[in-house]
């Protein structure tokens, strides 16, 4: 139990922090490429879609996943709260209450990973949903040109 005691806090927060950074990254990453993309190159429109949906399902897996990261890492400080309430065999409200609190650090951090990056996940789809709309608007038929049903 010492193990887990030492390292769970700096486990927790190393993973919610490489998620932290790859969310960052791939945001940083999609943002540059979406500024860079010129729609009327592309002859085919799955062409396009491929490209503009790079990255992001690491994003939104980013977003979904760090809650669940965080809630974890408070199961096992609350787990350990009652371990150590267990072994002292004494219910002593001071050290209830501060490891309650250093537990529930963890999911505070989860949804502080998540939240930015559904944030952004949402404003990328959103990005590339317009990219596609120019796509299909630079390359319909004029009316003039359509055939009747």
């Amino acid at each position: 139990m010492e193990f887990i005691e030492q390292y769970l806090d700096i486990s927790v927060f190393a993973v919610l922090g490489i998620m932290s950074f790859l969310a960052l990254a791939y945001v940083i990453e999609r943002s540059i490429s979406y500024s860079r993309i010129k729609v009327e190159r592309y002859q085919h429109l799955e062409r396009l879609k491929l490209d503009l949906n790079k990255g992001l399902p690491v994003i939104a897996t980013i977003a979904s996943n760090a809650p669940y990261v965080g809630l974890l890492g408070t199961v096992f400080g609350i787990m350990l709260t009652f371990y150590d309430i267990g072994q002292s065999g004494q219910i002593d409200t001071k050290s209830v209450m501060v490891g309650l609190a250093l537990a529930l650090k963890a999911t505070a951090l989860g949804l502080f990973v998540a939240i930015p990056a559904m944030v952004f996940y949402n404003l990328l789809v959103a990005k590339a949903e317009r990219l596609i709309s120019l796509w299909k608007i630079a390359h319909s038929v004029p009316a003039s040109q359509q055939r009747p049903i």
